[in-house]
């Protein structure tokens, strides 16, 4: 019994469509650690450093902010977006949103690389244990259709190992939405605070703009 509930008596139960669950299974927990240190890595933290630049500009030091700006680390994902900002202030209201909004898009789409894959896998894990459970059922029934005498035992475990592959296939996909969830929150969350960031610095070049005028 206890070699039945081992991890490798469950799997060389569950038969062929064991493999491609157990390489989806692989997928997915190196999808999810790879996204987790990729955000880890690149620095998502949005207040402080627009706090800080906002702070040069209604200084009128702009010039200042754009420096920094550039001067930071390419793993600072928002210090490139914001820098799009200051470097179009000359431009108008509409340019540098626009900047700011083309940038982001491109700084987005680089921390969601590999969530399509991760709601792939979250869909195809249990249409393949439900796949190995049918083709199992099959195999059950032909034991039975062929023994001359039925037992409920013989109906059991032939039900019993068929369902395996329903409980890998069901457990990856959980895993799998379970990390696509938070790490889409996650993006979601540094969205929403790039974007009030954006509106907060544009506002804050425009009135500096218009101090200048007015003192002229």
């Amino acid at each position: 019994m206890e070699n039945e509930w081992s991890v490798l008596g469950l799997f060389e139960l569950g038969g062929v469509f064991m493999w491609p669950l157990l390489a989806f299974s692989v997928a997915t927990i190196a999808l999810a650690i790879e996204r987790v240190i990729y955000l880890y890595w690149h620095n998502m933290r949005v207040a402080d450093l627009k706090n800080h630049v906002i702070d040069l500009i209604e200084r009128g030091r702009l010039p200042e902010a754009v420096a920094e700006l550039a001067a930071q680390p390419r793993k600072n994902t928002s210090a490139s977006i914001l820098l799009a900002v200051a470097q179009s202030a000359d431009r108008g209201e509409t340019r540098m949103e626009k900047a700011a909004e083309a940038e982001a898009q491109e700084r987005i789409r680089r921390c969601e690389n590999g969530f399509n894959y991760l709601t792939a896998l979250a869909s195809l894990s249990p249409l393949t244990g439900f796949l190995g459970t049918v083709s199992g059922m099959i195999g059950a029934f032909k034991s039975i259709a062929s023994a001359t005498e039925v037992n409920a035992q013989l109906v059991a475990n032939g039900i019993y190992e068929a369902l395996i592959t329903t409980v890998f296939g069901l457990s990856i996909a959980i895993v799998a939405l379970i990390s696509y969830n938070l790490l889409v929150q996650r993006v979601d969350t540094f969205a929403a605070e790039v974007t009030k960031a954006v509106s907060d610095m544009v506002s804050a070049i425009l009135k500096t703009q218009e101090r200048g005028e007015e003192a002229r």
